[in-house]
């Protein structure tokens, strides 16, 4: 959610203008999705990673305005909190070496950040859910100074109408109160973009959902908030806890959350679109002066500014985007499941699996929504950020199986074969679907890791919980730094 945003009161007129642009821009965009001439010629990627600040005793760094000023680079940009940072990755196509590009691409630029970090007393963690933040530190006070951080706060809070409630209840409980977002400062993540053609949008969108529980069970890096070890994922819990608009007599109605998996497969792009104006209440009913019926009829490309920011606050696991590069509009899958790191090379192993699996299932000649539910595709999405790696999962055929059984037996071939019609140099692929196979035979990714690390720091060298979940970060942040998959990582 990217928009400038230049006020924080908003009166009834502007609520309700602002309905009548979206429901417009809803209108033209149904007429463009018939006969416009969207870019879908190559199926270019894209990667978006949010990053923590931490200092040298593994504590959030308030000092992400500092660091921003210090690097002078436009591809990084402020995110919710003060200790993050948001990166985005040049968009590019993964044929051939593309993957060897973006892993280039990825470690320059964060040593460079890391670099700026260190002036500021401060560096740079890839993780999930940074393991020492506390509730004194997930404040509205540590809000960054970007205007349209703090009025979607009053937004969201204001919607709510009183404070917001997290009950998680994992390995341990979480059940704490809040009267702000700043808890969901505490998730961040990798989002991958896939640039598709709007016939095959529903396809790919479907794939996206119906694997997005495996994807957390192999990624999950977030097993910590608060001192208490709650899911293996808990990102998933917090973000959806931490900006739900909805009070208790809400939810026995069946609203929807804005932190929403979706309740069904899809058949175009426009059903996603149509379904954010029908259900959700505009937070930042702000207009643009675009006209976009007249737009379309001069022969030019509407921006659909009230469409694209309504969208932005509806906040799906799987998210349709549409944006215009170089005066074309195009069509994008955003993934948004993952958790960030631990690792570079990970987090492109993670992109590996889920770009060559979503091409391979959407292009299936019998589509994997034909044969699984979309109630058991949420099942095992949920099951997998409580359970992670050791989680076990609903698919087709095999009924109920663990999920390191299906990613070994099934899953893994067809994501080689999707990474083939990618034309991805069979190297390449082979060395990062490795590291998932590894990681499934080993039972280790970045939330076990975490796990084993603060259990060993417990029970072997006597700490508390606090110092050795410091501990943990710290040895975290040097193993980072050698881009070794995490399964590789010693346990201390």
């Amino acid at each position: 959610m990217g928009t400038e945003v230049g006020q924080n009161i908003f009166s009834r007129a502007d609520r309700i203008r602002y309905r009548q642009k979206v429901r417009r821009c809803l209108d033209v965009f149904a007429l463009m999705l018939d006969d416009f001439g969207f870019d879908a010629e190559r199926p270019t990627t894209g990667l978006e990673i949010e990053l923590n600040l931490v200092d040298a005793d593994a504590e959030p760094a308030m000092r992400n305005e500092e660091i921003l000023a210090n690097l002078g680079d436009p591809m990084f940009q402020t995110e919710l909190g003060q200790f993050n940072l948001e990166f985005n990755a040049r968009p590019r196509l993964i044929e051939g070496t593309g993957f060897t590009d973006y892993e280039r691409d990825l470690r320059l630029s964060l040593d460079r950040a890391d670099d700026r970090a260190v002036k500021a007393d401060a560096s740079v963690i890839l993780i999930g859910i940074l393991p020492t933040l506390t509730e004194r530190h997930l404040v509205a006070d540590n809000l960054s100074s970007n205007v349209r951080y703090r009025v979607l706060n009053d937004q969201i809070v204001a919607a709510r109408g009183e404070d917001i409630e997290m009950d998680i209840r994992g390995v341990e409980r979480l059940h704490t109160q809040t009267d702000s977002i700043a808890p969901e400062a505490a998730c961040t993540s990798i989002q991958l973009h896939l640039q598709v053609a709007p016939d095959n949008f529903a396809s790919y969108w479907n794939a996206s959902q119906a694997i997005a529980g495996i994807q957390v069970a192999i990624g999950a890096n977030s097993p910590y908030l608060y001192e208490r070890q709650l899911w293996a994922e808990t990102r998933v819990a917090v973000f959806e806890q931490a900006t739900d608009t909805r009070p208790d007599e809400l939810k026995a109605q069946g609203v929807r959350p804005r932190v929403w998996f979706g309740e069904r497969w899809i058949t175009s792009i426009f059903d996603l679109f149509e379904e954010n104006v029908r259900y959700f209440p505009p937070l930042l009913p702000i207009c643009e002066d675009e006209d976009p019926v007249e737009v379309l009829h001069r022969g030019g490309v509407p921006h659909l500014g009230e469409l694209r920011l309504h969208n932005g606050t509806v906040y799906r696991w799987n998210r349709p985007v549409y944006d215009i590069m170089n005066g074309r509009p195009h069509l994008r899958v955003e993934n948004r499941v993952l958790p960030a790191g631990p690792t570079v090379v990970d987090m492109l192993a993670n992109a590996a699996f889920y770009f060559g699996l979503a091409r391979e299932l959407a292009e299936a000649e019998r589509p994997i929504w034909s044969q699984l539910t979309f109630s058991a595709a949420e099942e095992n999405f949920h099951a997998a950020a409580r359970r992670g790696i050791d989680a076990t999962v609903y698919w087709p055929r095999l009924g109920e199986v663990r999920v390191t059984d299906l990613v070994l037996d099934v899953l893994l071939p067809r994501a080689a074969a999707g990474l083939d019609r990618f034309g991805v140099a069979p190297a390449e692929r082979d060395r990062l679907l490795g590291i998932i196979e590894q990681r499934c035979r080993t039972r280790r990714n970045g939330a076990v890791w975490q796990a084993k690390s603060v259990w060993a720091a417990e029970h072997h060298h006597g700490l508390d919980r606090s110092a050795a979940l410091h501990r943990m970060l710290q040895r975290y942040g040097e193993l980072q730094r050698t881009n070794e998959p995490v399964h590789t990582w010693p346990i201390d």
